[in-house]
């Protein structure tokens, strides 16, 4: 029938890891505030845009236009409230640092949300599960009060159309070496240069089962299709993935979102949300952020979003090129995710796990979602080219579509369905997409390192250029930590050259 889930979480811990070191957090200088802020002035106008009104309290556009929003000042402002802006912000306000929060969506979160469904409960229509192998998002989990459910995992995990136990056992252990062997190569190998994993794969001798549970793999973990993701990108971003549990070893109870508004509240009124940022004007001085609801200037900004939706920020000056390119070269995943609920776990009186990988459909994916017994739960995972396929049924196509699946792995049962929920992450307005976005360009090779390094007094950081659990909340929180210690070092240089006179 298939594997059992205790052998998948077995296995798990003996996948060999690359790398994998912890990053340390950096330092938290505590700095003082200077009194100081940046003058109007500071922040040359590009093409006009902005210039300064001769009240000194008001700006004028270059078309002649006054606005009559007063202009805010403070010394870090941050675009984008997902977990990598929050984890920012608190990092700054422990170090007595004033910053705005800019949000352009209703909600904080990003790409972690919850909703209610059609019986009244909340669920995790985002970003939910973590294991013991991400420290940052535990500690976090662990400090806010949060109840862990473990993932049932007991019972057999399907295949489907089935295979025998020793075929499905023997198509596993296959594709888990494809990936061993992936990850065995060196991302700077000249002999992989321009090569996608599609094309790699074509060129393994493994079986045709195999490649195709390894292509399923991939792109539901992934969300893009073979085709298009680089062979080094995705050793480079597989290695720096380094848990021994598996990742669905749990969720919380109060979904993951809660943990995103819990940081929010601690945030104040230092918050806004429903802010889109407009432009982002920056200079030797400092930056000057418009929205729609007004201006704010500030000594340093942090652009915490996802790359492929940094890039369509309307910088002036523009990006230098190399920084420009490097935003440009990144595509959001595809995905799309469904919380099916049930009476009872009717699966587990099969000895079932509730897990369910799909051959003719690559990147279709279930599991078993229950909070409890009593709140019996399945969630399905639509990723990759498979997602964008569904998304042009519609609900009701796709209801019937995905119940059809279920019935045909998991018995009739599966259609004695409660509420049925689905959330389309292609092409979200906000976040580009998910569960992350990849680098497309085979020639990339420096992306990430000129991301981070930015265009001070612009800072860039999202999840998916952290050096751990990149596309994870794991990573999100890590690279909040990290681009905080960068803003706050820079700070710190700028008072001491001030008090130096230099």
């Amino acid at each position: 029938m298939g594997l059992s889930g205790q052998d998948l979480r077995l296995r798990s811990r003996q996948r060999r890891r690359h790398g994998g070191a912890r990053p340390q957090d950096p330092g938290r200088a505590r700095l003082r505030q200077s009194g100081q802020v940046p003058r109007q002035d500071a922040v040359p106008a590009a093409g006009g845009a902005g210039a300064e009104a001769a009240d000194g309290g008001r700006v004028r556009e270059d078309q002649g236009r006054l606005l009559t929003t007063a202009v805010e000042r403070t010394e870090v402002v941050i675009v984008g409230g997902g977990l990598t802006g929050l984890t920012a912000a608190l990092e700054l306000k422990r170090a007595g640092v004033d910053f705005l929060l800019l949000e352009a969506r209703d909600r904080v979160g990003g790409r972690v949300e919850a909703i209610l469904n059609g019986l009244g409960e909340r669920i995790d229509s985002g970003g939910q599960f973590l294991c013991e192998d991400m420290p940052e998002l535990m500690a976090l989990a662990r400090a806010r009060g949060k109840t862990f459910v473990e993932t049932y995992v007991d019972g057999d995990f399907i295949t489907h159309p089935p295979m025998s136990a020793a075929q499905a056992e023997r198509t596993y252990v296959a594709a888990m070496a494809i990936r061993d062997r992936l990850n065995g190569i060196e991302p700077d190998d000249p002999a992989i240069a321009g090569l996608t994993v599609a094309d790699w794969l074509e060129h393994q001798k493994d079986t045709a089962d195999a490649k195709a549970a390894f292509r399923s793999m991939i792109e539901g973990l992934w969300c893009l299709a073979l085709e298009k993701v680089p062979l080094w990108y995705l050793i480079d971003n597989d290695r720096r993935i380094t848990n021994e549990v598996p990742e669905l070893q749990y969720f919380l109870r109060e979904t993951m979102q809660s943990l995103a508004e819990d940081l929010a509240g601690d945030l104040g009124d230092r918050l806004r949300l429903n802010e889109p940022v407009t432009r982002v004007e920056h200079g030797p001085q400092g930056v000057r952020v418009t929205t729609a609801g007004g201006t704010i200037e500030a000594r340093q900004a942090l652009v915490a979003v996802p790359p492929a939706t940094a890039a369509k920020l309307d910088f002036a000056p523009v990006l230098p090129t190399k920084l420009a390119k490097a935003l440009g070269v990144w595509e959001s995943g595809a995905v799309v995710k469904i919380l099916v609920r049930y009476r009872k776990p009717f699966w587990r009186d099969r000895y079932l796990s509730g897990m369910v990988m799909w051959r003719d459909m690559p990147g279709l994916f279930a599991c078993d979602a229950s909070k409890d017994a009593g709140h019996a739960a399945l969630v399905v995972f639509i990723g990759g080219p498979l997602a964008l396929r569904c998304r042009k049924l519609g609900a009701a196509a796709l209801r019937a579509e995905v119940t059809a699946k279920l019935v045909d792995a998991l018995g009739p049962e599966a259609a004695d369905i409660l509420d049925f929920y689905q959330r389309d992450w292609t092409d979200d307005h906000w976040s580009g997409g998910g569960y992350s976005d990849l680098i497309v360009d085979a020639t990339a090779r420096n992306a990430e390192r000129t991301i981070l390094a930015g265009a001070p007094p612009v800072h860039f950081a999202s999840s998916e250029v952290s050096p751990s659990f990149p596309a994870y909340v794991e990573g999100a929180i890590v690279a909040g930590r990290i681009a905080a210690g960068k803003i706050l070092a820079s700070l710190q240089s700028a008072i001491a050259t001030r008090a130096s006179g230099s």
